[in-house]
């Protein structure tokens, strides 16, 4: 029986996972890599790190899958975005440390081009805010600041990619200098209605077109992997950046299908189908995926902090030992006590977009204990989602019926879900399988091979684990939203004043 391997670059670890022709998971590995933190503020990666993770953890999955690699039929990778990497394509060295996404060393490049009034271009091509989250100005710093750098890059002797490309041409051996249309999206340098990169871009960034990748399809050929690797010459066919993947793994190939991943922070993705829609609420638009030549766009939004939040309770506080008692936990309180946490501990992302608010509480008595702050924690989460789900919602003018999928860790406690879907009033989905960004690159891959069915069989592989439907009624639902409404305008006033 044919098997996919799905490799699952994340920005913590390498994953690996072995999937079977109906997509179930049947080997896994998994190996975590050094974080580097050069200054405040400033995060990178060891390319080589990223480069031994993945090729120890394909290994591991194979051998857990108990199959050999000549029993693959295809590969699929996702990848962290953003995080860019320059090397010397003679050598195949990078020429510094990968700048991770989260990095925020370009934040004075990135305001001095909106002070120039460059944002609202720059959003019109790429659906992007200008910040040093994204790929561009990340590529203009390696080219200034390792030395010899640009004069190599305008030479042609540099090339430029995110995780997915390094790891392409590394497989590869050299052969294949290639991205897919999702990361290429996220650079800031890619016109995501044309489908190509922009010159004017190009030139507003400082970077050479010789350094990038060629654009493809999410579903692809990416050439072969040396042999040596695992074994055999294996066929790379799929790539999509991570919450894109996710978004894949879910199935969300019908407009207004939505998925939202609760990791340390939460991705949401909106299809809205063929057309790009311009947010008029500082949501991102992107593409969700690329097929035979024809794009999905996306609205994006995030949350900065979700399962930070559960992490504080445990590392900060100290009222629980391990993130699985929060939910426990905040059954246990009184749900009288109206007590709210705004988590806005590195600020507030989508759609407040207010980088100096901070963490409050509001609402607290003597009676307030441990109970009623786990619970506040968890709320805080749903609160935000439902903050996310209605400019979404103004942004795409729908008034249809919506269904949340979702996945990561958080997803795990059912009390979280069920407060989840009692907060946005809708059902949330829950599915069998929560590996759904390894499971959307090995869809890419094994659909592309003709392992695995297009989108109709694939969207009928996936399974249902729980659905959450709402329990409470309207009006409890609206006052403790407009309660959340108002804490969250006090801590931004805060801040401010």
């Amino acid at each position: 029986m044919a098997k996919i391997l799905a490799l699952d670059q994340g920005t913590t670890s390498s994953r690996a996972i072995v999937f079977d022709e109906a997509l179930n998971p049947v080997g896994f590995g998994q190996r975590e890599f050094p974080q580097h933190f050069p200054a405040p503020g400033w995060v990178e990666h060891d390319p080589e790190h990223i480069w031994s993770t993945t090729v120890a953890t394909a290994r591991e999955a194979i051998s857990n899958a108990r199959t050999i690699a000549a029993d693959i039929a295809a590969v699929g990778i996702s990848n962290q975005r953003e995080t860019c990497v320059v090397w010397d394509r003679k050598s195949g060295r990078p020429i510094h440390r990968a700048i991770v996404w989260q990095d925020r060393r370009t934040a004075d490049v990135c305001q001095k081009l909106k002070d120039e009034g460059c944002e609202p271009g720059v959003i019109a091509k790429t659906g992007l805010l200008l910040d040093p989250y994204f790929s561009a100005t990340k590529i203009a710093w390696l080219l200034d600041n390792i030395s010899g750098a640009r004069a190599a890059a305008d030479k042609g002797q540099l090339a430029f990619g995110t995780i997915d490309s390094f790891l392409i041409w590394r497989l590869t051996g050299g052969k294949v200098h290639a991205t897919d249309a999702t990361n290429a999206s996220r650079t800031l340098l890619f016109d995501i209605r044309k489908g190509e990169w922009d010159d004017e871009l190009l030139r507003l960034f400082r970077v050479p077109r010789g350094l990038l990748p060629e654009v493809r399809d999410c579903s692809a050929d990416f050439g072969a992997m040396v042999p040596t690797i695992l074994g055999a010459a294996l066929p790379i066919r799929g790539v999509a950046g991570d919450q894109q993947a996710a978004t894949i793994g879910q199935a969300c190939f019908s407009p207004g299908m939505m998925k939202a991943t609760y990791g340390t922070g939460c991705f949401a993705l909106l299809n809205t189908g063929a057309q790009p829609i311009v947010s008029s609420n500082r949501l991102l638009t992107t593409i969700a995926y690329q097929l035979r030549g024809q794009r999905t766009y996306a609205l994006e939004g995030a949350i900065f902090i979700a399962g930070a939040a559960v992490q504080w309770l445990r590392d900060g506080l100290g009222i629980i030992t391990s993130a699985s008692q929060s939910g426990d936990l905040a059954s246990k309180s009184d749900p009288a006590q109206r007590v709210y946490l705004v988590p806005a501990f590195v600020g507030l992302g989508a759609p407040y977009w207010e980088p100096h608010a901070r963490g409050a509480l509001f609402g607290m008595t003597r009676a307030t204990s441990a109970a009623e702050l786990a619970r506040a924690a968890l709320e805080s989460v749903c609160y935000q989602t439902r903050d996310l789900t209605e400019a979404m919602r103004r942004d795409w003018a729908s008034t249809g019926d919506m269904v949340l999928r979702v996945d990561g860790g958080m997803v795990a406690s059912d009390w979280t879900m069920q407060c989840l879907a009692d907060i946005l009033d809708a059902p949330v989905d829950r599915p069998t399988v929560l590996e759904t960004t390894a499971m959307g690159a090995a869809w890419l891959a094994g659909q592309h091979t003709g392992v695995l069915p297009g989108m109709g069989g694939f969207s009928e592989l996936w399974k249902l684990n729980t659905r959450f439907t709402p329990k409470i009624d309207a009006g409890e639902r609206e006052s403790r939203y407009a309660d959340w409404q108002r804490a969250v305008r006090s801590a931004i006033a805060f801040a401010k004043e």
